[in-house]
């Protein structure tokens, strides 16, 4: 008797929840329509605490993306994971409690709520970090909590200034809010979506399975924070632009990273942080619209890189680094040409996904009044982006390793394959269709003729540059050049910080029994102690009643 698959339930339940959304997505968006529900579930004087669901064309948009990716992902890991074993079951209850915690955070607009979706994502992803019991994956997990937990302090002081307003529903008060409160929700925001100086987590959190992977960095953990400013973006109208040049530095400091980065996962990790560096940046200049727009392709294509680069890995050995790669596009034909169609549209190549979003950003950016700075770092991270990814396309096709020659590995049509093959097709298309839905393509632009050319020519100078640095062999030149590998010693930073902190609480005996003595054992030591007490104290006023009484009924007898 076959046993029942658990993967395939959810990847159909996830599928029809897609068609469900997107389809009313479809209609608010024409209807220009949003339906607001609440439940009262407490009330104390004027102040109550409610649950409430919002929906409009945004956020249903957005859940619909997030469903469709979900069953992408629960239909990959199954032949991935394997199943019917403890494992892998608490692998996919782990990756549906992540999904829920999702749905809270996108669905609600009150901060409460939000807060409860955004601590299940870092707690659901903290355990699906450590997944494989290792040192390497206990540290990564550690760090992407604890930088997590960073964030929820911004939170969660912004739900304690709410308390004076009556209400945690921001969308009621957003003209009484002091700007105070909007830096407590862009820190928060910055550290969820990693951005300098909170960018140390992101590739940290590689030790997770790679299906996971593809889940966190493409639109679930990384883009929370995107979502949660885009929700709040029409308070975003003071000065912007100290955290417009946070973002241009973590896509400036992600993309060269990844171009002398040699883990595979790393690469993409890292090219994942400089396009949520954009999205945060094109959200800073006020094209929130585009921003989101970007959330979206980007979501589809990053998915399709991280779930072909699973199979790479998985047929490799478990090798991630990007030399051994060249013997892959002989035996797996079709996963090499998704995984280069998705990294053309991460570079922007035309008429790929990531080619409408990116070159609508950059000729926005051009009618904004910006300095040199900010204008240049925007076609140079553009020409970057174009670099890493033909460095990913030389290194999988044109490359030739010859350390698994004797291996002998064919490429079979799995549920892996299936997944993979209706990513590509929305990496293709989705980008086009998007545009036409959103009407984005009656933006009206003036810029000259050179500046139109600027961003193409940008990216073949990148294309061009990256196949230089693939083909270099200059050994001084690499050995000054890979301290980028590093992320500006950020990672370095926050270990000794660690470390530091765990020697100067073990020299001042703040760790030497200190939980036990403040934890469960000594709350039940002192509550035994007090029953004690307690039960000496009536003992003691029972005795006191009594003979009050025999006093009373000597005297008058």
């Amino acid at each position: 008797m076959l046993k029942f698959n658990f993967y395939l339930y959810w990847f159909f339940l996830m599928l029809s929840f897609f068609f469900f959304f997107f389809f009313f997505s479809l209609l608010f968006l024409m209807e220009n329509y949003s339906l607001f529900l609440e439940w009262e579930l407490y009330m104390m004087n004027s102040f109550g605490v409610f649950y409430v669901l919002f929906f409009d064309w945004i956020s249903l948009m957005f859940v619909s993306v997030v469903f469709f990716i979900s069953s992408m992902v629960i239909l990959y890991s199954s032949d991935y994971m394997g199943i019917n074993t403890y494992s892998s079951n608490r692998f996919l209850f782990l990756v549906v409690l992540f999904i829920i915690s999702m749905l809270l955070m996108i669905m609600s607009p009150n901060l409460l709520s939000i807060l409860l979706g955004w601590d299940g994502l870092g707690m659901v992803s903290y355990c699906l970090v450590i997944y494989y019991n290792s040192m390497k994956s206990y540290l990564s997990g550690m760090i992407t909590c604890l930088t997590n937990r960073l964030g929820d302090i911004g939170l969660l002081i912004s739900i304690c200034w709410l308390m004076s307003y009556g209400s945690w529903h921001f969308m009621f008060y957003l003209d009484f809010y002091s700007c105070h409160i909007f830096y407590m929700l862009i820190i928060s925001s910055f550290t969820k979506s990693a951005q300098i100086p909170f960018s140390s987590w992101l590739p940290a959190a590689m030790a997770a399975p790679t299906p996971v992977s593809s889940l966190v960095h493409s639109s679930t953990l990384v883009t929370a924070g995107v979502y949660l400013l885009i929700r709040f973006f029409n308070q975003l109208n003071f000065n912007n632009i100290y955290f417009l040049f946070m973002s241009v530095l973590t896509m400036l400091m992600s993309s060269f990273c990844s171009n002398y980065e040699f883990d595979l996962k790393k690469i993409i990790a890292l090219s994942t942080l400089s396009q949520l560096g954009l999205m945060m940046s094109s959200l800073f200049l006020g094209m929130v619209n585009l921003s989101f727009y970007h959330l979206l392709t980007h979501a589809v294509f990053k998915s399709l890189l991280f779930l072909c680069a699973g199979v790479m890995i998985y047929y490799m050995n478990n090798n991630q680094d990007i030399r051994f790669m060249g013997i892959v596009s002989v035996h797996l034909p079709f996963t090499t040409s998704c995984f280069n169609i998705s990294s053309l549209a991460l570079c922007g190549f035309p008429f790929l996904s990531g080619f409408y979003s990116k070159d609508l950003i950059v000729e926005l950016m051009n009618m904004n009044f910006l300095n040199f700075f900010i204008y240049f770092m925007f076609y140079f991270c553009l020409g970057l982006t174009a670099c890493y990814s033909i460095r990913l396309f030389y290194y999988s096709l044109m490359f030739k390793s010859k350390h698994i020659s004797l291996c002998l590995f064919f490429e079979k049509f799995t549920f892996m394959n299936f997944s993979i093959f209706f990513l590509s097709l929305f990496s293709v298309f989705f980008g086009c269709t998007m545009m036409w839905l959103m009407s984005l393509d009656l933006t009206f632009l003036v810029i000259p003729f050179y500046l139109k050319l600027s961003s193409l020519l940008f990216v073949g100078m990148g294309l061009w540059f990256g196949l230089e640095l693939s083909l270099m062999k200059s050994y001084k030149f690499n050995f000054y050049f890979y301290m980028f590998t590093n992320m500006w010693f950020m990672y370095s930073y926050f270990y000794y910080l660690f470390t530091w902190f765990y020697y100067f609480s073990f020299n001042y005996n703040l760790n030497l029994n200190w939980g036990e003595f403040y934890g469960s054992m000594g709350l039940s030591y002192y509550l035994l102690k007090f029953s004690n007490w307690l039960q000496f104290y009536m003992l003691g006023n029972m005795k006191l009643f009594l003979l009050s009484f025999m006093i009373w009924f000597i005297i008058f007898l």
